[in-house]
Order: C-alpha cells, then structure tokens, then sequence
C-alpha cells in the first residue's frame, strides 16, 4: 500500500468517525424521579434539568440533602440511560456494516 492509499484510508477513517460522532450526538436519554427530569445526550452531557415545585418541598421542609441525594440519582440515571442507548446505537452500527470503514471492514 502506497502512501497516497494510506492518507486515503487515514482520511476515510477520520470522516467515517465524524459521522459516528454526529450520530452519538443525536442520542438522548430522559430519566425521572420524585419531580425530577433530566435528560442526558449521547456525549454523556446534560441536556436539560426539570424541577416540579413538588420537588421543593424538601429544600421548603429544611431537607435540602434529601433533594441533593434525588437530583444526583435521577442525572445518575440519565447518563447511565444515554450510555446503553448510545452502546446500543454503536453496536447496531457496527452490526449492520455502517461503520465498516472505520474498523477495517
């Protein structure tokens, strides 16, 4: 293989995984709990976070570790949601030969 065919495959490679990275980015996950919404994108960053006014209460009540305790579990849960979407995604990929390119297939 010349080096012309190995920049060749080198920049296949790099655009094959740039297309991989948008794909990741359109994953997205939402978990909730106790008033809480969270929902995580498929580059384990935070999309977004919802507070009922129910979910309050316990800060209200003099409680704030108890709402601390819940907002942590619910951006926990949504991150670990995105993770097994986002493995799934990339296993369907690979599965169906779309990312052939990027692993020499």
């Amino acid at each position: 293989m010349g080096m012309f065919d190995q920049i060749k495959d080198v920049m296949k490679m790099r655009s094959e995984a740039k297309r991989v990275q948008n794909e990741i980015q359109k994953i997205s996950a939402t978990y909730a709990n106790g008033g809480i919404t969270v929902t995580a994108k498929g580059d384990m960053t935070i999309a977004s976070i919802s507070v009922t006014p129910e979910a309050y209460d316990e800060v209200k009540a003099g409680k704030p570790q108890r709402f601390e305790t819940m907002l942590l579990n619910v951006v926990n849960g949504a991150l670990k949601k995105a993770r097994e979407t986002t493995q799934q995604e990339m296993q369907r990929l690979m599965q169906s030969g779309e990312m052939g390119g990027l692993f020499g297939r």
